[in-house]
């Protein structure tokens, strides 16, 4: 942790001087928490800028007084990128003011978004100009467009779109002296040295403050297609995949394993969704496609179906009929990280594997994970491009208290099988605070040691994000 000073009395009253009013915000709890209750930020001076100027100004008095600066977006993030647990107490800056949605170019395929924009709110803009903002997260009626490109997010439509990053074209930034980048171009060639937005894209807020970004959009699909398919185990999964590919190309937006545990885990819990089935299978695939003009989505399902049946790769599946059928199937997979919160895991993990090893690693982790514990596994995530949110439960009846010491033991385990597979401890998530320590364990050193150079030399001081993604 960097030497800094904290935001006290007198540097507020010194902020006052050069800021409106309406920069100032109460700080409730909301901003000192995250989702998983892992970490619980101290207290600190919010600050809600509302242009891109007083966020300068908010950065250059924080470099002057040597004031830690924790960027907040929705609050939604999962590894603690958002909260500062200890240290001196620094300033929070909130975006959640600087929200509009600045220009639309649909013939460009390209619109301009500043930090604080809902997800949600800029899919709608995307949907009004007759286009599609394809990036959907779980949390995107509350996570913010600056949040999001500095986790550098994923979600269920990477297999076709890609991640945060993939989507952005230009950024707005203010870097840790104050300076303002005004890289906002909307090119989608510009082969002019380092590129800075590649860098700030899941810096997680340690090298800048996203201010404003201009993103892709997309035709909207003419004709879209979802279907639950029941698959014998995960290796069959993958072999559909490459049927779908085989099929249909880049018409296959999403693409993902859901198991019989997490389908479970909805009525366990609780939770309003349900599998469309009566005895839950091991193992099922949510797929869906979207085709242009002329091409008919379901039917392309179907024959889908009747050709992973012909080759043993399915048994049995619910091809959506309806847009409200399909909205069933999509929230019954929204809804399992919920019914993962309910219960409360002993530990979870975010990882990214090859896609050709993902069977072998299910069934040695799953040897490995009952080698440790009763515990029960929910494998499930978006299996298109690897990644699969892997978390540990305890038995029913049980609670995640009652193996205080477990979560160490099984995160180290799982993430040195993942290690082993050439795979990430961290595929979407991003970093933050809750995997600083695996980034100094799993790093390649090379790269580890670019991150610490290219750290000092845009915030020598350490201001930015203290403790987050590198803990020295």
């Amino acid at each position: 942790m960097p030497d800094l000073n904290p935001a006290n009395r007198a540097f507020e009253t010194s902020l006052r001087s050069q800021l409106p009013e309406a920069a100032f915000r109460a700080l409730t709890p909301a901003y000192l928490e995250e989702p998983r209750g892992l970490f619980h930020g101290q207290d600190g001076l919010l600050i809600a800028p509302g242009s891109t100027e007083e966020v300068a100004q908010v950065v250059r008095a924080c470099a002057a007084a040597r004031v830690g600066i924790v960027p907040y977006g929705g609050g939604t993030g999962l590894v603690g990128g958002q909260v500062m647990p200890d240290g001196p107490a620094p300033v929070i800056l909130s975006l959640e003011r600087m929200k509009k949605i600045r220009a639309v170019y649909p013939q460009e395929n390209a619109f301009v978004a500043e930090a604080g924009a809902v997800l949600s709110e800029v899919q709608t803009a995307a949907e009004d100009a007759k286009r599609l903002f394809p990036l959907s997260l779980a949390s995107e009626g509350s996570c913010r467009v600056g949040g999001v490109l500095s986790t550098n997010a994923g979600g269920v439509n990477v297999l076709r779109y890609g991640n945060a990053r993939d989507l952005c074209l230009g950024l707005e930034a203010v870097l840790p002296d104050g300076s303002i980048w005004h890289g906002l171009k909307r090119l989608r060639k510009d082969n002019t040295g380092y590129d800075l937005r590649h860098l700030l894209c899941g810096a997680e807020g340690t090298l800048g403050v996203i201010t404003a970004a201009s993103l892709k959009l997309f035709p909207r699909p003419m004709s879209v297609g979802t279907a639950l398919l029941v698959v014998p185990n995960p290796e069959a999964a993958l072999a559909l995949l490459a049927l779908a590919h085989a099929r249909l190309g880049q018409a296959v937006s999403a693409f993902e394993l859901i198991s019989g545990a997490g389908m479970g885990f909805l009525a366990e819990t609780g939770c309003p969704a349900r599998a469309p089935f009566p005895d839950l299978p091991d193992w099922a695939v949510l797929v869906e496609l979207g085709l242009g003009q002329g091409h008919d989505a379901d039917a392309e399902l179907e024959g889908l179906f009747t050709a992973a049946l012909g080759a043993g790769l399915a048994h049995d599946g619910v091809i959506a009929q309806s847009d409200a059928q399909r909205a069933g199937l999509w929230r019954m997979r929204e809804e399992i990280p919920e019914a993962n919160r309910r219960l409360g895991a002993i530990s979870s993990h975010d990882i990214s594997l090859p896609l050709s090893v993902i069977p072998e690693f299910l069934i040695r982790a799953g040897d490995l994970v009952a080698g440790l514990g009763p515990y029960r596994v929910n494998a499930f995530g978006h299996l298109g491009d690897g990644n699969l949110h892997y978390n540990i439960f305890p038995p029913k009846g049980a609670k995640p208290t009652d193996f205080p010491d477990a979560r160490a033991q099984v995160a180290s385990a799982v993430y040195d099988l993942v290690q082993d597979y050439d795979g990430s401890f961290s595929a979407e998530h991003g970093v933050g605070r809750l995997k600083a320590g695996d980034l100094e364990r799993f790093a390649d050193p090379a790269k580890l040691a670019a991150m610490r150079a290219i750290k000092a030399a845009l915030d020598p001081q350490g201001i930015m994000n203290p403790g987050a993604v590198l803990r020295t």
